[in-house]
């Protein structure tokens, strides 16, 4: 794993090439540019940014407009306000009638810091996943960030792009990485358990991976970037195989892809699973580090997950 690198960055930075390749995109945002990164892309074209202000039902509304409209729509702003507050005008202006709109949220999960439960989103798997037509992403690195951006604007349909605020370590090399929607990533092989994570817990999963080789423990890791449409078949291999799954999310363990997972699991081929994420509950004021070890969102967490499915086979 290389530098550490926010993937609300890596967002900022492949609109504004996005931008200079497509014509038909167009950015809005609800007065966050400059944390969202969407203030690249309002520099180079203001003419096709929109600063909606404190407005977010309303940045969905809009673009809703402007995808009906031909054009192609990234609307901004943290993940409580596009998942939560944006909740409503999403499934009935977007995903009912299937507009090209791209809901590409920052500030996802528990590392929002010290803003607190407020602005610490961890429904928004859950909300967006069960709207019908709502394709979900949650890119692990940078360079998956770039890609799923890049993806989501040559698809045609509502995607919601779950980005972070704090940096996490680069995993995958640019030159060598491919992007399919619908598709995980077996990042590591191994068959002695699998853990299935998404964003930042999949370098999380490869550092227990590595101390449980000390061990003689051989973990399958894969990075599940699309919550939905979930890659069943990469899932039910890997239960197959490995006869045990811990999940890992920075998200409720409730709706998200623990529940997705053990949906794909418990329907095909079941075997002990672990979820790890948000024991349902609020997060609270504190720096990311203190939050993740607090909430169990750690390294070791994954490692006593995975002994703790090996023993129940």
């Amino acid at each position: 794993m290389g530098d550490k690198v926010a993937t609300r960055e890596a967002y900022g930075k492949v609109l504004v090439e996005l931008g200079r390749e497509i014509e038909d995109i167009v950015v809005l945002d609800a007065d966050l540019s400059k944390s969202t990164k969407t203030a690249g892309f309002a520099g180079e074209f203001p003419h096709r940014f929109f600063n909606m202000g404190i407005a977010e039902q309303n940045l969905i509304g809009t673009a809703a407009g402007l995808a009906a409209c031909g054009k192609i729509p990234f609307a901004s702003t943290f993940a409580m306000f596009a998942a939560g507050r944006a909740f409503e005008p999403i499934r009935n202006s977007v995903a009912y009638p299937g507009l090209n709109v791209k809901v590409a949220a920052t500030h996802a999960g528990l590392t929002v810091g010290e803003d607190g439960a407020s602005h610490q989103c961890i429904e928004d798997l859950s909300l967006m996943r069960t709207i019908p037509n709502m394709t979900v992403l949650c890119p692990a690195d940078a360079v998956e960030t770039e890609a799923a951006v890049r993806a989501a604007a040559l698809f045609r349909g509502p995607v919601y792009i779950r980005l972070g605020r704090s940096k996490v370590p680069v995993i995958y090399d640019r030159d060598s990485y491919t992007f399919e929607l619908g598709k995980g990533i077996t990042v590591l092989e191994g068959n002695d358990a699998a853990v299935i994570a998404t964003g930042i817990m999949v370098s999380m999963a490869l550092e227990a991976a590595r101390e449980l080789e000390k061990d003689g423990v051989h973990i399958r890791v894969i990075d599940i970037h699309t919550i939905k449409p979930i890659d069943q078949q990469l899932i039910v291999k890997a239960a197959r195989e490995t006869g045990a799954v811990v999940t890992a999310e920075e998200h409720n363990v409730i709706g998200g892809l623990g529940s997705a997972v053990a949906e794909v699991v418990s329907e095909n081929y079941p075997v002990p699973l672990k979820r790890i994420g948000v024991m349902d509950t609020f997060g609270e004021s504190g720096t990311e580090d203190q939050l993740l070890l607090k909430y169990g969102l750690t390294p070791q967490r994954i490692t006593e997950a995975v002994k703790q499915v090996m023993g129940r086979k």
